[in-house]
């Protein structure tokens, strides 16, 4: 992934707000432990549900059985927005990652990711790397890798917006 393009968009904001660095917007991410996942449906409308996710390699990665919602939307419309932060105004940030849903299937990668989940949820999310994505009960879970075009940051003191722009 190439470094994004970083601004501040200075008509949303307090005077004294600067940009925030795309390091500290990766840790941010890293760190969530919530998410939230906005995909649209076949009639155009939206949907978005909470999840648990990992921000790894410079994207986002997330799991959904292959009846829900999420896993149907995505058949036909691969465009999301992830969410995540502070939910106040008084103080933290709040980021939002726009790009591109792919369903990875390499078992190799799938084990990495796997053992990413282990790392930061603990035994509740425990993932057996099956016949293409994750061994949960009685189905297999798709695996979902969320490329970033645009990253908005929204700082809330001072208050500001960055944008990390990707190519």
């Amino acid at each position: 992934m190439s470094t994004p393009v970083t601004t501040i968009d200075t008509r949303f904001g307090d005077s004294d707000a600067q940009p925030m660095a795309w390091s500290d917007t990766e840790h941010l991410l890293a760190d969530a432990e919530l998410y939230w996942l906005s995909t649209t449906g076949r009639g155009g409308g939206p949907h978005v549900t909470p999840l648990v996710g990992l921000w790894r390699d410079g994207a986002f990665w997330f799991c959904t059985g292959p009846g829900e919602q999420k896993a149907r939307n995505l058949q036909h419309e691969t465009q999301v927005a992830v969410t995540t932060g502070a939910n106040t105004w008084a103080d933290g940030t709040d980021v939002v990652v726009e790009g591109n849903a792919r369903q990875i299937t390499d078992s190799a990668q799938l084990q990495v990711i796997a053992d990413a989940y282990l790392a930061k949820y603990g035994e509740r999310w425990r993932f057996e790397v099956v016949d293409g994505g994750f061994g949960a009960d009685e189905f297999t879970a798709g695996v979902f890798r969320v490329d970033p075009r645009k990253v908005l940051v929204f700082a809330k003191h001072p208050h500001g917006q960055t944008t990390h722009r990707l190519r």
